[in-house]
């Protein structure tokens, strides 16, 4: 059945029935785009199958190691002022009360173990904390500015700031679920799973998101109470909110607020633009229109098969709008022109020929734009892989929906003789020809100049997640984490485990003056079982000396904030012990006997007796100017082997900055790297369409220069490749395909007519030119309104991708006409 057949034994002859068909696509679709909802979990944004998340996980089994949230308390008075004390106490008092909440740490409850130093056996039987009776405080603020415990970490240097810690409610159910989730993953990508565990995996799998959504309206509701509790105190003094957990629920925020509020105002400045050009309802119901049908449609698509949208794919809405924009346009255009072409054509012949004379094009223009965000699906992060196809189903839906609603939308309206005025007053494609004609051959010279400024500019790009500079200085979000960055310790976390040596080539050491015979230990002779031989032997100063040698190694290192490992405890020992080492009994002692509520502070966080492993928990100064993840990660792996002569094998790194950094890796080499390929089977799309390997080269150089400039511009300025930017090759590449393909299709047709080169360039931008320039003025002016977000990645988004709808007008409208003239591809 041939296209007009097709439009002329369906479309055009049941459009009633059509219409009802699509607004009840509209309803059904419109239902379960209700289950969309952002997720910006960390599950979100780790690679499947990584091996450092399978070492996180079971670090995280290992080591008392809950989630936590963190208050910095800056208050006007002394912090040991009654004033002071009695706000913590108060804060703390109300955060337990919080049913997600397991425990508050502060100044009020942590022990106090050099105030004045005692014997261990002492500290141990009684260990006192800020409440106690007889606490000289003065000793204390000595304590809290000086310990290697509390330091940077607890208090500030400048003993202006107190963190609050936070410690949430272990998640038993979910990592029991993720757990048995893992557990089924790997059987099937094992090609061990049988039918019966592929259900299970299924039904797990559904409960697993299921409660992750219910963790995620716990975790709202729990940042919502701590911070309407600290919001008395915000008039007058300085207290923030941090932690892992609000960064994820403040991004979610920000991008809902976007969504919201710079959604409606896109869309208003869609409608200004499109009245400003066309000056006629019609084409300005019918894109917007279009464009409403498209995105609901799609969503309810993305809500049936629960893909969620993420940070990576927050943007698809607006994406999808500039393609479903840029096809309503065009046909605009088309039917416009052949209005005139045309006079004596009633409606339905008008609207038959005007799809029909663009169905091609749009066809192969969607097909290229599939291609270019094809490279999404080789990132191996599945948030990424879902954007890839959020992506090719929407501009599906976009072709689909603009082909039915252009028609049926108007097969009951009359013709309107279109009104140009905007073009004779701003006839810019015809400006643009001349401006191509005048540089001519020279526009070849100025773009290699533009490439090679770009490659210098992509050299220079580099791949950095910095949550901090999400947000603008003046943002609340963006003071708390400041804070807390530079008076307690830094943000991001990493943890780096030794496997201990396990042979036992050394004496049980013990100092002289601390023998088994002295006093303090008199105790041990009657319950001597109290401390095990194998927690004895654990303790040998060879393990200790090595636990202290990593310790001091990373405190040396710049980009290191707060360092907490066995060391720690070591350091404050040795003051207790007359500034001698505790040796192994002390050690044991220590490990023993000490509370579990104190224990669970200062070593069980850092020590593994059973696994023979020490932990060093190290938090990352995020707001360091030029800091360098990668660089600092590979320099950890190089640089602790060789300082302490172990085998790089028994050294281990996990947590959020090797994850994070893993997946910005991963998509880095996935999109970056992977574009020659992508542009080889652009290359390949160029050869079917044209059937030409001088026209599809011809094709493709616009395109790279558009790609290359983008990215150029983003090394020059200095903005990151980072997990929400770092899809702007594949976007660039979609806007720019499209250009060149509409352009080069109306060329063909136009040389025919004369085989003149240049007068068919003329005609051609006086003709497409204008679909052209409308699609990227009304997106460009659009997408700028972005400029005015609280969330540093939508400016981001919005200066980029108007950047690049900008070099894909210049590049089609300016390079490629002379291209085609000095190459002359169809003079065969």
């Amino acid at each position: 059945m041939s296209f007009n057949n097709l439009y002329n034994n369906y479309i055009f002859k049941f459009p009633k029935t059509i219409i009802v068909l699509l607004f009840s696509s509209l309803i059904f679709f419109g239902y379960f785009a209700n289950n969309l909802i952002i997720d910006a979990s960390s599950d979100t944004l780790i690679l499947e199958g990584d091996k450092d998340l399978e070492y996180t996980q079971l670090v995280g089994k290992r080591y008392y190691s809950p989630d936590f949230l963190i208050l910095a308390y800056s208050p006007n008075e002394d912090l040991f002022s009654s004033n002071t004390l009695k706000n913590i106490e108060d804060i703390s008092d109300k955060l337990l009360k919080i049913k997600n909440v397991a425990s508050v740490t502060s100044i009020l409850n942590v022990p106090i173990l050099l105030s004045p130093p005692r014997p261990i056996t002492e500290l141990i039987e009684n260990i006192p904390t800020i409440e106690s009776d007889n606490i000289d405080l003065d000793l204390v603020k000595n304590e809290f500015i000086n310990s290697p415990l509390y330091s940077d970490n607890l208090v500030s240097k400048d003993f202006k700031t107190t963190s609050i810690i936070i410690n949430l409610k272990e998640d038993i159910i979910g990592i029991k679920l993720r757990d048995e989730r893992n557990i089924f993953r790997k059987n099937k990508s094992d090609s061990v799973i049988s039918s019966t565990d592929l259900e299970k995996l299924l039904i797990i799998e559904k409960k697993y998101n299921t409660h992750k959504k219910d963790l995620k309206r716990i975790n709202e509701e729990t940042i919502k109470e701590i911070r309407n509790i600290i919001k008395p105190f915000k008039d007058k003094e300085v207290i923030f909110l941090g932690g892992l957990g609000m960064i994820t629920n403040d991004v979610i925020n920000y991008v809902k607020q976007d969504l919201k509020i710079f959604g409606f105002s896109i869309l208003f400045f869609l409608i200004i633009t499109l009245i400003i050009i066309f000056r006629q309802l019609r084409w300005i119901v019918i894109p917007i229109v279009t464009c409403f049908f498209s995105v609901v449609i799609t969503s309810g698509i993305l809500g049936i098969f629960g893909w969620n949208i993420t940070i990576i794919s927050s943007n698809f809405i607006s994406l999808q709008l500039i393609f479903t924009m840029a096809i309503s346009v065009h046909l605009t255009v088309k039917y416009r022109e052949l209005f005139h072409i045309h006079s004596n054509y009633n409606q339905k012949e008008l609207l038959v020929k005007t799809l029909s004379s663009m169905v091609k094009p749009c066809v192969y223009t969607v097909a290229t734009t599939i291609v270019g965000f094809s490279s999404l699906v080789f990132s191996g992060l599945l948030p990424v892989i879902n954007f890839g196809w959020m992506m090719s189903i929407g501009i599906v839906i976009s072709l689909l929906c603009s082909f039915i609603l252009f028609p049926v939308l108007q097969i009951y309206l009359d013709k309107v003789t279109p009104n140009l005025s905007f073009e004779k007053m701003l006839p810019i494609p015809e400006i643009f020809s001349r401006i191509s004609t005048f540089i001519g051959k020279r526009i070849i010279f100025i773009a290699l100049i533009i490439f090679i400024i770009s490659i210098i500019g992509i050299i220079q790009l580099r791949v950095e997640n910095s949550f901090i500079d999400y947000f603008k200085n003046n943002s609340e979000i963006y003071k708390g984490m400041k804070l807390i960055d530079q008076k307690l310790g830094g943000t991001t976390l990493l943890d780096i485990t030794i496997d201990l040596d396990s042979e036992i080539k050394e004496e049980v050491y013990i100092n002289d003056e601390d023998s088994f015979e002295d006093d303090e230990f008199d105790f041990l002779d009657e319950d001597s079982e109290a401390i095990s031989a194998s927690n004895q032997l654990f303790f040998t100063s060879t393990k200790m000396e090595l636990i202290n040698s990593i310790h001091d190694y990373l405190e040396k290192q710049p980009e290191i904030g707060k360092v907490m490992s066995f060391a720690t405890l070591l350091k404050v020992g040795k003051i207790l012990n007359n500034n001698n080492d505790l040796d192994i009994i002390q050690l044991a002692l220590l490990y023993s006997e000490l509370p579990d509520k104190y224990k669970n502070i200062i070593i069980s966080p850092y020590l593994s007796i059973e696994d023979n492993q020490a932990k060093f928990s190290l938090r990352v100064i995020d707001s360091m100017p030029d800091l360098r993840r990668n660089e600092l990660i590979n320099r950890l792996k190089l640089e602790i082997p060789n300082e302490v002569n172990i085998s790089k094998d028994r050294v281990h790194y996990s947590n959020v900055l090797i994850l994070y950094n893993n997946m910005l890796q991963s998509l880095f080499k996935s999109q970056i790297l992977t574009l020659g390929t992508v542009i080889i089977l652009l290359l390949l799309m160029f050869l079917m369409l044209f059937r030409s390997l001088k026209t599809s080269l011809i094709a493709l150089f616009p395109n790279v220069i558009s790609i290359s400039l983008v990215l150029g511009f983003m090394g020059w300025f200095r903005i990151p490749l980072d997990m929400m930017t770092i899809t702007i090759a594949a976007i660039s590449m979609g806007i720019a395909v499209d250009n060149t393909i509409h352009y080069i299709y109306r060329y063909r047709n136009e040389l025919k007519k004369d085989n003149d080169y240049s007068l068919a360039m003329h005609r051609t931008h006086m003709s497409i030119g204008f679909a052209l320039y409308y699609t990227s003025v009304t997106i460009i002016v659009g997408f700028c309104i972005l400029i005015f977000s609280n969330f540093i990645p939508s400016i981001y988004f919005g200066v980029l991708t108007s950047l690049a709808m900008l070099m894909a007008l210049l590049s089609s409208l300016i390079l490629l006409p002379q291209l085609l003239i000095l190459f002359k591809p169809f003079d065969n």
